[in-house]
């Protein structure tokens, strides 16, 4: 099951390039030389935007959980990669408690912990 209101999912620019691709912010560092490893780049990187505004749409929630500020949404889904590769990939995303659209936290390769 997809996360609802899906096709409105926000992505800040910054998660993707200053996060999940960069290979000096000391949390991402590790997620950026998985993502590089399969051909997304700075350069392309709304491909990889898109690629995880798919899994929200189309992926299963494995997980859910309710905080007074909203809802935490993890998504697992597969994605095919710029290099031709198949790849599984869990996404968050938080939707609050006064609605709107689900807004994205990070992504990581499935069997990896956060």
């Amino acid at each position: 099951m997809p996360i609802s209101d899906s096709e409105r999912a926000l992505i800040a620019e910054d998660k993707i390039t200053g996060y999940l691709l960069s290979l000096s912010h000391p949390v991402g560092r590790a997620k950026a030389k998985f993502f590089r490893a399969h051909g997304y780049s700075e350069d392309a990187a709304q491909v990889l935007a898109d690629d995880l505004r798919r899994i929200a749409a189309v992926g299963q929630i494995i997980e859910q959980e309710s905080t007074a500020y909203g809802t935490k949404h993890v998504v697992e889904g597969s994605i095919l990669t710029p290099r031709g590769t198949t790849i599984v990939v869990r996404t968050v995303w938080f939707t609050g408690r006064e609605g709107g659209p689900p807004r994205f936290v990070t992504a990581y390769p499935k069997g990896e912990r956060r």
